[in-house]
């Protein structure tokens, strides 16, 4: 069912994560339930997602206040705007907001403050922009939310965390012995076991001295962040991660069907959807970040996080809640998903439409790195430089000597290559500012290599390209035969399969060496006779 549902999705270039939700709700119509397996799945995926996200996070990044002031303000005005509806609601006397105290009103909008994990790293990874400025903002304000989540947890429990949480900060100096271990793994089926054992060992370890276990495992990730093996193990994660992942939509569409009260009551919580969103761009762009950024940051967060269910659920339990109120969560969650994938999936197209009024919030000052770009002087322009990247800008920098500019938009890839001596500098190539801010590229630009790990991003910036009248020569990557036809029916001049012609490379080499090896054998037959001609008239 979910493969089906999820196909159906793809064909209309939706998530297949919509179809899988949908596939929850068409089981229960066929009256399947849910149970211990597929929950346990469900929070094996979510483990590994935080784990993963983990592994990509810098930790510095939660210290920006456009990171924890943006969070810190939108909770509150989001608690606030709810709180006030749903009190409304109850003084006019509409259905089930009649019967809900002001204690009642403030447990659902603590619940539907926050936005979905999930949701907004699968957005961010299938467009290929969980490193790129506004990604990194978006994770960072969903991990100081699971924060806000943890202390939510521990009060609602009436519990601390036990005095052996201490004992976790040992981690941070045992972080040495991981990567050890990491390296110890190789990098087979040793180092996905290492991944799991990670992640759902410091899930269980957290939740045995009274933490929440996700906490733990993204905790666990950022330990190991700055390992050199690290982004390799979140590519070997990520499909297991995707397809247990896959049973959480399942799960929240088998919540439960709405009836004419719950639904009613749903729709009203899923207006304050786009109010959300719209402040989230607000508060980004108060804090510097460019309208574009801040728009898709705001996009991504615009839905209700499946915490929702969780604190529905503890409220129901400890009688602050009465049950109906936990379909109505699901509810407002489940249709704000729908809501919200067709936005992010036509990002461009909505900011294209409201940027005149979006950029009006935009300010003067630029966050660092976020700064208009001169690319004046520059032949040759790399976007994205990770291995591929790299090895082009090398080969081509004798022929380009300071006229060669590569561009990235994780900023830590570009720390190290500005290290390692390499003209490189952060941009977006799939940000149409981007291109707005260049100065003559038509006249001075011969060159464009495309070698951004997305295929998706490799397409958008080479329409963005030649959008702008770049009618020059670009050249992409491509994995598989069918991306590199429609790399080319997108305007690239010519593609390189880095799997295909990673085996001529090798043979190139292979020839060069054989034409060393075979110069050395001819240099040393020359020597050998001549060291017997000079041996004859001797004897």
């Amino acid at each position: 069912m979910a493969f089906v549902s999820g196909l159906l999705f793809r064909q209309i270039n939706l998530p297949p994560m919509l179809g899988f939700l949908l596939a929850g709700f068409v089981l229960h119509l066929m009256g399947v339930e849910n149970n211990n397996f597929l929950l346990a799945v469900a929070d094996i995926g979510v483990t590994l997602l935080l784990f993963t996200i983990g592994l990509k996070l810098r930790l510095g990044t939660l210290l920006r206040p456009e990171i924890w002031a943006t969070t810190g303000l939108h909770m509150m005005a989001s608690i606030g705007l709810t709180f006030g509806t749903i009190l409304a609601f109850g003084l006019a006397g509409v259905m089930l907001f009649e019967g809900l105290d002001a204690g009642g009103a403030l447990i659902v909008a603590l619940a539907l403050s926050f936005s979905s994990t999930v949701f907004a790293v699968k957005t961010l990874e299938d467009r290929g922009s969980l490193v790129s400025r506004y990604g990194q903002v978006a994770i960072g304000i969903l991990v100081i939310q699971d924060i806000a989540a943890v202390i939510f947890l521990a009060v609602s429990a009436g519990k601390l965390p036990s005095i052996w949480a201490l004992g976790l900060l040992l981690l941070i100096p045992g972080r040495h012995i991981l990567g050890m271990l990491m390296n110890a793994s190789g990098h087979r089926e040793l180092l996905t076991v290492f991944g799991f054992v990670m992640a759902l060992g410091g899930a269980a370890l957290f939740e045995l001295v009274g933490m929440k276990g996700d906490l733990g495992a993204l905790v666990m990730g950022v330990l190991l962040a700055q390992h050199a093996k690290a982004r390799e193990l979140a590519k070997t994660l990520m499909n297991f991660k995707d397809v247990f992942l896959l049973c959480f939509f399942l799960t929240i569409g088998l919540t439960g069907l709405p009836t004419w009260d719950t639904a009613v009551a749903a729709l009203v919580l899923l207006a304050l959807v786009p109010v959300k969103t719209a402040l989230f761009v607000y508060l980004l762009t108060r804090f510097r970040m460019r309208a574009r950024a801040a728009t898709f940051g705001g996009l991504v967060l615009s839905n209700y996080s499946e915490f929702g269910l969780i604190v529905g659920a503890i409220a129901i339990s400890t009688g602050w809640l009465s049950p109906e109120w936990l379909t109505v969560i699901a509810l407002a969650l489940s249709a704000s998903f729908v809501l919200a994938s067709p936005l992010n999936v036509y990002a461009n197209a909505v900011y294209a439409r409201l940027s005149p009024r979006l950029t009006r919030f935009e300010r003067a000052e630029r966050l660092p790195g976020d700064e208009d770009i001169n690319l004046g002087g520059n032949r040759i322009l790399v976007f994205g430089m990770g291995r591929v990247g790299r090895a082009a800008y090398d080969e081509m920098l004798p022929h380009a000597e300071g006229q060669i500019l590569g561009l990235d938009l994780d900023e830590a890839q570009v720390e190290r290559n500005v290290d390692a001596g390499r003209n490189v500098v952060l941009g977006d190539a799939t940000n149409p500012e981007f291109w707005s801010r260049v100065r003559y590229p038509n006249e001075e630009i011969e060159m464009i290599l495309l070698a951004m790990s997305h295929h998706v991003a490799n397409i958008d910036a080479a329409n963005r390209l030649r959008e702008r009248g770049y009618e020059g020569p670009i050249v992409a990557t491509a994995l598989y035969p069918d991306q590199e036809e429609e790399l080319k029916e997108n305007g690239i001049d010519a593609v390189f399969n880095i799997y295909a012609e990673a085996g001529g490379s090798a043979a190139a080499r292979m020839l060069d060496h054989m034409e060393i090896w075979e110069q050395m054998e001819a240099n040393h037959d020359e020597a050998e006779v001549g060291a017997e001609t000079k041996a004859k008239p001797a004897e």
